[in-house]
């Protein structure tokens, strides 16, 4: 059977943050985005397609691993929404073993919190490339600025925002774009409609500082883009987005992006990021391991010309299956 999706344009991508810091809301309205549900089904109601278990449903919260797929921009996109609490933590292990990359969620009030820590170690374990999503921009006590420094204080890792927020708490209404330099202000509830227009003048002045510091970390990348940006030249959107990507994917630093998942906003622009800058199965380096025959040491490529190899990552008993 022919695939129906090249390697190249698929992604395998898990979800992962502190418990309560909106995961599965998040991948909720990634769902409902891509058209793969029609109706948002909410942690709260107990609704959730990924909260499957009737525990998780009493509970609100994500118990085990659960695999979905969905299509953006005629990409396929393979994701796994992973348990937040730290009773759980050994399903963020297994999952982070068959992932080629991941998104951490963050709450924009609580930050950097201490299960955010351990599952970010473990991305770190087994060389993951990330994007950080701050979560929760219209709850009360949103600081998106906090949180991008909390990512470089607590975890040591290289955060650089690909986006800024237009406002916070219930003034929250739309993102700026730090890699086009335009606004994106949403118009209705469900997330759906929204206006590109020049950034406000009372923001101009932040997001030049932070577009500045973009492209500062892709200069970095690349030697020819160094070179350009020391000359005092201009970058390229393309140059942006290629130097992200690459430095995305050699973990040299972490792209941030923000909105509110539960509020509808910033949504769509996470899995532009997702297609834009996550790896592709080829991408990821060849796996190891022993070959059943020989027991010597082999490889594969992620190829559809090679031998298939697998890694069953989740065992599962239904006494009704």
């Amino acid at each position: 059977m022919a695939r129906q999706f090249s390697l190249e344009k698929t992604r395998n991508i898990g979800i992962m943050a502190h418990i309560d810091a909106g995961k599965t809301t998040t991948t909720e309205r990634i769902l409902f985005y891509t058209g793969r549900v029609h109706k948002i089904g909410e942690v709260h109601d107990g609704a959730a397609t990924m909260d499957w278990m009737v525990q998780e449903q009493e509970r609100g919260i994500t118990i085990t691993s659960a695999a979905t797929t969905c299509q953006w921009r005629g990409h396929r996109i393979n994701i796994i929404d992973t348990p937040g609490h730290v009773d759980f933590t050994v399903e963020v292990e297994r999952s982070l073993r068959v992932l080629d990359g991941a998104v951490a969620v963050f709450c924009s009030v609580g930050g950097v919190e201490p299960q955010s820590e351990t599952v970010w170690r473990q991305a770190d374990k087994y060389g993951v490339p990330r994007l950080a999503f701050v979560n929760k921009m219209d709850r009360v006590g949103a600081d998106f600025f906090r949180g991008l420094n909390m990512i470089k204080e607590r975890l040591g890792a290289n955060p650089v925002a690909i986006q800024i927020p237009i406002g916070s708490e219930d003034q929250f209404k739309g993102i700026i774009d730090l890699v086009t330099m335009t606004a994106m202000i949403y118009t209705d509830d469900l997330g759906t409609q929204s206006d590109v227009s020049e950034i406000p003048e009372d923001l101009k002045e932040i997001a030049e500082e932070y577009r500045e510091k973009l492209v500062e970390a892709v200069a970095e990348t690349d030697e020819e883009l160094t070179m350009k940006y020391l000359e005092g030249e201009e970058l390229t959107e393309a140059e942006i987005r290629k130097g992200i990507r690459k430095g995305t994917l050699t973990v040299k630093f972490t792209p941030v992006l923000c909105g509110s998942a539960f509020k509808n906003k910033g949504v769509q622009p996470l899995l532009d990021a997702v297609v834009d800058y996550m790896p592709a199965p080829v991408d990821v380096p060849a796996i190891k391991g022993i070959h059943p025959d020989t027991g010597n040491e082999d490889q594969r490529e992620a190829s559809d010309n090679e031998p298939f190899s697998a890694l069953a990552f989740k065992i599962m008993a239904d006494p009704y299956v």
